[in-house]
């Protein structure tokens, strides 16, 4: 299935998307494509607000572009690879029967499932700025990224590989 139609099917089933995904056997290359993916598409979601903050205090915009950057590329996919790690074992305390990858899988979907939240959470941090706007889409993205990655993981950990 196209990764758009496994998005939008996400809003509907997390559980049922990672379920499909694990199906497709352990490839850490498309683990890694959606974690990358996630990660890119939240720098660019960075860039509006990076823009106005840029215009407001005269800071340079390529010095906060390239900070984010590696922030998000290069920093963020090791953060997402030790938390996915420690979520694993802490499955493993409450009797899961997943694997490693299950847990990455899960952490890494979910990044990339709700990138289209934090993709509006960017826009309304960068055309309306600080306030309770940009407090609900963040609270919104949040909720809908929590609420896929914890779906994702119990399908995962459910050891159905």
């Amino acid at each position: 299935m196209a990764v758009t139609r496994n998005i939008s099917a996400t809003y509907r089933g997390p559980g049922r998307v990672v379920t499909g995904l694990l199906a497709l056997g352990q490839r850490e290359d498309r683990a890694l494509a959606y974690l990358m993916s996630g990660c890119i598409i939240v720098f660019i979601a960075q860039m509006p607000r990076l823009a106005r903050e840029a215009h407001l205090s005269g800071e340079d915009l390529n010095m906060l572009m390239g900070a984010t950057l590696m922030a998000w590329v290069l920093i963020a996919p090791l953060v997402l690879y030790c938390l996915a790690a420690v979520t694993h074992l802490v499955a493993k305390l409450f009797r899961g029967q997943g694997t490693h990858y299950g847990a990455r899988l899960a952490l890494f979907w979910a990044l990339l499932a709700a990138s289209p939240l934090m993709l509006l959470n960017g826009l309304v941090a960068g055309f309306v700025g600080p306030g309770i706007e940009l407090q609900a889409v963040g609270f919104l993205w949040f909720a809908f990224f929590c609420w896929f990655w914890l779906g994702g993981l119990i399908a995962a950990e459910r050891g159905q590989e």
